[in-house]
């Protein structure tokens, strides 16, 4: 399938614009850079010359409103297949990218490239008007191949991939065009951009557990009694409260309050004991806490359980390295989350969040580091 395009002039009579050849294929990826709407207008820019692991390097990255992430290859000096097979190879690096992963290669490209805002975050509100904590980046993926021509294998090559293996890849094709010395842009897509497949992206890239051990402590408990007096707590079902086991002595964990932020990294000083026989340290001796609390401090552990032991309340004891009043938790784009209340995560995001959350709270102490 052959691709015609043109531009007339309209008058008493019609007169077509002559066709020029763009000289450098390359010079579509400046005007891009000035205006993505020349692709899309649903797009965001977030990458120019994007470095892969393999050392090759992705001419521009985009995302959209959805967290869709689009990969734009510029078919320049390559021949058709070879753009085409290297656009697929690009795929196969971009769909293990985590979030924050994409967060930083937007960094960089908006520092090299002084774009008006500084973070992805920003950027992304700005462009779709929504925040970008609100959508799932790179849960689906798109290859756009930007070219004049392509020959008819490698068109037939994208309908199989579209139609056959589900792979969303199109190729958008530009032509030049000249009248009383300006220049003009026109452009065709080969394929309806609507048509196209989604492709979902199932992420199961795990890396060695890190030693670090996250927390959730959610559901209203009382956080500032948590700091006052060193626990971390689970409890109203077997779910909650058994992962609390394990814990260890000795062992770290950073809490986060969903919804909220991070706000404490902790080293675990005991086993993991039911909150009616849970002891603190007080002026006049140890105490149970449920004895020197009220049930409007903590109702969770002044409810009648009796020999319920799975819906209990439990807590471990632990001793605050640094902890912050909820007015001052921290998150951002990226970090680790999960529902439950203790866990080991294997996933590249959680290194990401302990060397974040270190840099934060400036704990590049010696005994904090790996």
């Amino acid at each position: 399938m052959t691709i015609e395009q043109g531009i007339w002039k309209l008058g008493d009579k019609p007169e077509k614009l002559k066709p020029q050849g763009l000289a450098d294929e390359g010079m579509l990826e400046d005007q891009i850079m000035k205006d993505i709407s020349i692709l899309s207008q649903d797009w965001l820019l977030i990458g120019r010359q994007v470095r892969t692991d393999f050392d090759k390097y992705i001419d521009l990255l985009a995302i959209d409103a959805n967290g869709t992430v689009i990969v734009i290859e510029l078919k320049r000096d390559k021949t058709s297949r070879d753009v085409v097979a290297q656009a697929i190879d690009y795929a196969s690096w971009v769909v293990t990218l985590a979030d924050y992963q994409l967060i930083e290669i937007y960094q960089r490209f908006a520092k090299s490239y002084q774009r008006p805002h500084a973070s992805l975050e920003e950027a992304f509100e700005d462009k779709f008007g929504i925040t970008l904590d609100s959508v799932s980046l790179n849960e689906n993926h798109e290859l756009v191949i930007v070219a004049t021509q392509l020959d008819t294998s490698s068109e037939r090559i994208i309908n199989y991939l579209n139609e056959h293996a589900q792979l969303s890849i199109n190729a958008m094709f530009f032509a030049a065009f000249e009248d009383l010395g300006n220049q003009y842009l026109s452009r065709a897509w080969m394929i309806d951009p609507d048509k196209t497949p989604q492709t979902s992206v199932k992420k199961a890239r795990k890396e060695p557990w890190n030693g670090e051990f996250y927390a959730s402590f959610g559901d209203n408990r009382p956080w500032e009694l948590a700091r006052r007096y060193g626990f971390i707590a689970g409890g109203g079902a077997a779910w909650y409260s058994k992962t609390l086991a394990m814990l260890s002595e000795g062992d770290r964990v950073w809490v986060n309050i969903p919804k909220t932020g991070y706000v404490g990294v902790a080293e675990v000083t005991g086993e993991r004991c039911r909150s009616d026989a849970f002891l603190v340290r007080t002026d006049h001796g140890d105490r149970r806490l449920v004895d020197i609390t009220s049930v409007s401090e903590y109702p969770q552990i002044h409810r009648e359980i009796g020999d319920d032991e799975e819906s209990a309340e439990y807590l471990v004891p632990v001793r605050w390295i640094v902890s912050f009043p909820t007015s001052q938790a921290w998150s951002e784009v990226g970090l680790f989350g999960n529902q439950n209340t203790v866990c080991k995560p294997t996933t590249p995001k959680w290194q990401h969040t302990v060397t974040r959350l270190m840099q934060k709270w400036h704990l590049d102490t010696p005994e904090l580091n790996y």
